[in-house]
């Protein structure tokens, strides 16, 4: 089973932005519980989709420039980013339903 990845400002570009797959970002933090009522279910989806997206985790306390960079108002706050450019953006905690809805629309 594939595990979302851990993201900080420095390596974000390289394993994000520069990838050859879509990857989805988990903007979260350790405090906030909807974040991780989402943690498990992301989890169950970075295994179903291991082989078509790469699943990433930004905490926004510990990387405030990349969260910042995107706006990141509200967490959780999913990103998927296609080639280097954002494409979809989920704001708040989603059923696991909704999120591969969202995951299938950008393959």
């Amino acid at each position: 089973m594939s595990k979302p990845i851990e993201v900080d400002d420095a390596s974000f570009e390289q394993k994000v932005l520069k990838s050859k797959a879509p990857v989805l970002v988990d903007f979260w933090a350790p405090w906030c519980r909807p974040c991780l009522m989402a943690a498990p279910v992301l989890e169950e989806l970075a295994g179903e989709y291991a082989d078509k997206i790469t699943f990433a985790k930004v905490d926004v306390d510990q990387n405030a420039q990349t969260a910042a960079k995107y706006g990141i108002m509200a967490i959780p706050n999913l990103i998927i980013f296609k080639n280097g450019e954002p494409v979809s953006n989920i704001v708040g905690y989603q059923p696991k339903e909704e999120l591969k809805k969202s995951l299938d629309a950008v393959l």
